[in-house]
């Protein structure tokens, strides 16, 4: 078998960013992980992360699709001048 076989897949940019809000997240309150307990402090931690995630890649696409919009428009326009 090959390296590339044997090697796990390929992150989604959305588990990536929901991985990196919980490592951000979880460091960021260590200290009150005894008073919560480790369990719940991840979960919390979890739920959060997907929640922040879910709404910074709406955001995103919000974007892109406004850039799309503003491209094409733009394109349309100059071909009408042209005319």
């Amino acid at each position: 078998m090959s390296q590339q076989e044997t090697a796990a897949p390929a992150l989604s940019a959305k588990k990536k960013v929901r991985q990196e809000i919980g490592k951000k997240l979880a460091g960021a309150l260590a200290e009150y992980k005894q008073e919560l307990g480790e369990k719940k402090l991840a979960t919390r931690v979890k739920e959060v992360s997907k929640l922040i995630s879910r709404d910074l890649l709406k955001i995103n696409k919000k974007k892109q699709r406004s850039k799309t919009k503003k491209a094409t428009a733009k394109k349309t326009v100059k071909t009408a001048v042209k005319k």
